[in-house]
């Protein structure tokens, strides 16, 4: 038994209620749990011998996201679990027409696992990227459910390939079948004796492909833009904001944070250049006002305070600055170079392995510091041959990349 890992597991989810009263996200993560069972449970014939597929949050889901639009396309009647480990995933997602029921992941515990499996009885399981759950996987296994990883990545730092990583390895062997997205990857798992795992490529680069092609317009975007460069600030969180304001490059900025609390709005109102105004305060208007509001000057600032448009944001772009390389690792990058944007980000893009193929390939630039951003941003705005040069580099590198969700269907549809 893995009695590290249900301690630690034990105290996480203890410290996550203990904080609960205190903190809005731990809150919604309990209170979003709160009739898990009987939700699940009322859905019980419904979601016989669905498939199964379970993503950490929002980013995970548009990985998936692809995989589970080519099975529904060939299985449209085949019922659909869709579940999430954080709150903010559920609340985005809880109505998806892909899935049959939206819900949270039970806690990992072996009661809870044997118990979902029982509920569900699924046809197959696919989790995306870097979702482990000992029990939950193990209760799969014992009931012979074919389960798999898409788009995984691993890194020899990670526990599975340590001296203490037993219960990991164990995790890892527990899957049907695993699809990396590199080699590097896949060696490390054969070294550990994963055998049932290939290289499937990264199922993003479909996601964010099908993006490109539905082209949809939104028109105050393209209003604010008019003629002038456009720097898209995606992702973004106060490390960047200050990053970008200490740079001080001139210029049309539209900046979408990552997080839409009201103090967070306010400083970047308070800080990013003038003229400036919130998208809610112009959508739904005439568009001429938009003009009107934040006049025809080459500069100004679009906050975005609405969830779900970045992706498509990201196609007025000239430049484009992905926040989160100052925090935990960078947002996703290949939604902007998909619609042939240049991307900037800081230095902690480590897990991500598109940052660093993006620099080797011309079309991404690591900065560490404003003085380095500020001579990013003058060089791709002053010279417009080289900002072309790497645009169509940024283009190139999605083309070459996309299916990996052929690859994974093709096995994965077999199960089902």
């Amino acid at each position: 038994m893995p009695l590290l890992y249900d301690l630690v597991t034990g105290l996480y989810h203890g410290a996550i209620k203990a904080v609960s009263p205190f903190v809005p996200k731990a809150r919604a993560w309990v209170q979003g749990r709160a009739g898990l069972w009987q939700r699940l449970e009322a859905k019980q014939q419904e979601l016989h011998g669905c498939l199964w597929m379970h993503c950490a949050s929002l980013g995970e889901f548009e990985q998936g996201r692809p995989v589970l639009e080519a099975i529904k396309a060939a299985r449209p009647d085949l019922p659909v679990l869709l579940t999430f480990f954080s709150p903010s995933g559920h609340q985005a997602l809880k109505d998806h027409p892909l899935a049959t029921h939206v819900d949270y992941l039970p806690p990992d515990s072996a009661a809870n696992a044997q118990r979902l499996v029982r509920t569900l009885r699924p046809a197959a399981a696919a989790f995306v990227r870097y979702e482990f759950w000992y029990h939950h996987l193990h209760a799969l296994r014992q009931q012979q459910v074919p389960t798999f990883l898409l788009s995984a990545v691993f890194r020899p730092d990670q526990p599975f390939f340590r001296w203490y990583g037993a219960t990991h390895r164990t995790m890892a062997r527990s899957f049907t079948h695993i699809f990396a997205q590199d080699e590097n990857s896949l060696r490390l798992l054969q070294g550990i004796g994963v055998r049932s795992c290939s290289v499937s490529g990264d199922t993003r680069y479909d996601r964010v492909a099908a993006i490109v092609q539905g082209n949809e317009e939104l028109p105050l975007a393209a209003r604010f833009k008019g003629t002038h460069p456009l720097i898209v600030c995606g992702s973004t969180w106060p490390a960047d904001e200050r990053l970008l304001l200490e740079a001080g490059v001139e210029g049309k900025y539209l900046v979408a944070p990552h997080e839409l609390e009201e103090a967070h709005l306010l400083a970047v109102e308070r800080s990013f250049p003038k003229p400036l105004a919130r998208w809610s305060e112009l959508e739904g208007g005439p568009i001429e006002h938009v003009a009107a509001v934040l006049g025809a000057e080459p500069k100004g600032t679009l906050l975005v305070d609405r969830m779900g448009l970045l992706s498509r944001l990201y196609r007025y772009a000239d430049i484009a600055y992905v926040g989160g390389g100052f925090g935990d690792g960078i947002h996703s990058l290949l939604e902007a170079v998909a619609w042939g944007v240049p991307v900037i980000f800081g230095p902690n893009h480590r897990k991500f392995i598109e940052a660093g193929e993006l620099i080797r390939a011309g079309a991404g630039f690591e900065v560490r510091d404003a003085n380095a951003l500020r001579a990013v941003l003058h060089k791709l705005l002053t010279d417009p041959a080289a900002l072309n040069a790497v645009s169509e580099k940024a283009g190139r590198f999605v083309a070459e990349r996309t299916g990996a969700t052929e690859r994974v269907v093709r096995v994965l549809s077999t199960h089902l």
